[in-house]
C-alpha cells in the first residue's frame, strides 16, 4: 500500500524541492558573479550575497518560492556606493545599516511600501536598471576589464562627445576572444529564451549555465586552435582560492564601523534599503501570482527576513540581497515546493565556494556579460516603451521621467522624481477634466 499522510506529503516535496534547489543553485551562481562585477564589487561577494540569500533569508521568510540574493536592480546603487565612498569596507557599513532599518520597516509594517508606487514608476526604474547594465556591460563583452567604472561618468557628462568617444575606445580595443564568447552566448540567450521546450528535463537547462560552461571550453580551445583569441587572466572571474577554512574566513571582508557617524553613509544606507525593499517586495508580488498553489506571502515577515540577510551578508564582506525574480521563478518552473528549496540552493552555492573556487576562475568575464546583457534587455525592451506610450500621457510620461532621472541621477532621485511627476499628471488630469464641465 502507497504511504499517505504527512509523511507522504514531507517525502513528495523533498523530491520536488532537491531537484528544483540544484536548477536555482545552477541559475544563480553566474548571476551572483556577474552581479558583483557589474557593481564594481568583488566576485566572492556576489556568491557570498547568494548564499546568505539562500540559507539565512530562505530559513527566516515565509515565502515557499522565492530566492533572494544579488540583485541586478541594484548594480546601479552599489556601483554609485562603491565610487563614492572611501573604502569597501565602509560599503559594506552601508549595507549593514540597510537591512537594520529593514528590521525597522518590519516593526512598522511597511509591506504595503509596494502599493504606494505606481506600475509607471516601478516600470519605469527596472527600465533604467536594464540600460544601465547594458550600458556598463558592453567593454566587459568585448575584453575591457575596468574600462566600463571608469568611462560611464564622463559618458553621461560628456552628452554625444562623450559617447562617440566611448565607442571609438571600444571599436579600437576590442579584444576578439571576448567579443566571439559574449556574442555566441548573446545569441545562445535570446534563441533558448523562445526556443526551451516547456516539458520534460530540457525545460530546467539553465541558458546562463550553458553559456558560462560553454565559453570556458571555448577559451581552453582557443589555446590550442586559436593562441590570439585566448582570454587572459584580465578577462576572467577573480575569485580568491582558499586552502583551509581557516584561509576561507581570512578572505571575509569587515564593515568599517568607525564611518557610522558619516551623513553620506545614512544617506546611502535609507537609499538602499527603500530600493532593495521594494524591489523585494515587488519580486514576492509577482512570485506569489506564480506559485501553482496560489499562497500569499506575509509581506512584514519578509522584510525582516530581507534585514537580517543584509546585516549577515554586510558582516561576511557581501553585496545587498533582495528577492529576486529570475532565480524565483526558475525555482517555480523547476518544480519547488517549499522553501526548503531555497536554503538547499544556498547550501550548493556554498558548497561551490569551498570545493570548486579555481574552476570558477576559468569564468570569461564576457560571458557573465552576455548574461546581464540579455537580462538587461528583458527590462528595457523597445516593445516596452511602445506599450507605456499607447497607454496615454499620464502613464507615460511617469515612466520616462523615472528613467531618465535614474540614468542622470540615482535610484532614489529616479523614482521620487517619477512620483512627482505621476502626482502632477494625475492632478493636471482631474484640473482638465474640470474645466471642459
Amino acid at each position: 500500500m502507497a504511504e499517505t499522510g504527512p509523511a507522504a506529503s514531507v517525502a513528495a516535496n523533498w523530491r520536488a524541492d532537491v531537484p528544483a534547489s540544484i536548477v536555482s543553485a545552477l541559475v544563480a551562481l553566474p548571476l551572483c558573479l556577474g552581479v558583483a562585477v557589474a557593481s564594481g564589487a568583488p566576485p566572492i561577494a556576489g556568491l557570498i550575497a547568494g548564499i546568505v540569500g539562500g540559507l539565512l533569508v530562505g530559513a527566516l521568510s515565509r515565502s515557499p518560492l522565492s530566492v533572494s540574493g544579488p540583485a541586478a536592480g541594484m548594480t546601479a546603487i552599489v556601483f554609485s556606493a562603491l565610487q563614492t565612498l572611501p573604502s569597501y569596507g565602509t560599503f559594506l557599513l552601508v549595507v549593514c545599516l540597510a537591512g537594520l532599518i529593514q528590521l525597522v520597516f518590519s516593526v512598522l509594517r511597511g509591506g504595503a511600501l509596494a502599493d504606494l508606487v505606481p506600475p509607471s514608476v516601478v516600470i519605469g526604474m527596472l527600465a533604467a536598471i536594464g540600460l544601465i547594465l547594458i550600458l556598463r556591460q558592453l567593454p566587459y563583452a568585448v575584453g575591457h576589464t575596468g574600462y566600463g567604472e571608469a568611462r560611464l561618468a564622463a559618458l553621461w557628462s560628456g552628452g554625444a562627445s562623450g559617447l562617440a568617444g566611448w565607442l571609438a575606445a571600444a571599436a579600437r580595443d576590442i579584444v576578439w576572444g571576448s567579443a566571439l564568447v559574449a556574442a555566441l552566448g548573446l545569441v545562445f540567450l535570446f534563441w533558448w529564451d523562445g526556443a526551451r521546450p516547456q516539458q520534460g528535463l530540457w525545460r530546467l537547462l539553465p541558458g546562463p549555465l550553458v553559456v558560462v560552461l560553454a565559453s570556458v571550453a571555448l577559451n581552453g580551445l582557443f589555446r590550442t586552435a586559436a593562441p590570439a583569441l585566448v582570454m587572459t587572466a584580465d578577462q576572467l572571474v577573480k575569485v580568491p582560492v582558499a586552502t583551509s577554512p581557516e584561509a576561507l574566513a581570512g578572505l571575509l571582508l569587515l564593515p568599517e564601523f568607525g564611518a557610522i557617524g558619516s551623513p553620506e553613509v545614512w544617506t546611502l544606507a535609507v537609499t538602499l534599503a527603500i530600493v532593495a525593499s521594494l524591489e523585494t517586495l515587488l519580486s514576492i508580488k509577482a512570485v506569489d501570482l506564480i506559485d501553482p498553489l496560489r499562497r500569499v506571502t506575509d509581506r512584514n515577515r519578509e522584510l525582516l527576513a530581507q534585514g537580517f540577510g543584509n546585516l549577515a551578508s554586510g558582516l561576511a564582506g557581501g553585496l545587498p540581497v533582495t528577492s529576486v525574480i529570475v532565480r524565483s521563478s526558475a525555482n517555480v518552473e523547476a518544480g519547488a515546493r517549499t522553501r526548503a528549496s531555497t536554503i538547499l540552493h544556498g547550501g550548493w552555492l556554498l558548497l561551490a565556494v569551498l570545493l570548486i573556487p579555481a574552476a570558477m576562475n576559468l569564468i570569461p568575464l564576457a560571458a557573465l556579460a552576455a548574461v546581464l546583457l540579455n537580462s538587461g534587455y528583458k527590462l528595457a525592451k523597445p516593445s516596452l516603451f511602445v506599450t507605456r506610450w499607447r497607454q496615454g500621457w499620464a502613464e507615460f510620461l511617469p515612466f520616462l521621467a523615472t528613467v531618465v532621472a535614474i540614468l542622470l541621477t540615482d535610484l532614489l532621485i529616479g523614482i521620487v522624481t517619477g512620483l512627482i511627476v505621476y502626482a502632477a499628471s494625475r492632478a493636471g488630469r482631474w484640473l482638465w477634466r474640470g474645466m471642459r464641465r
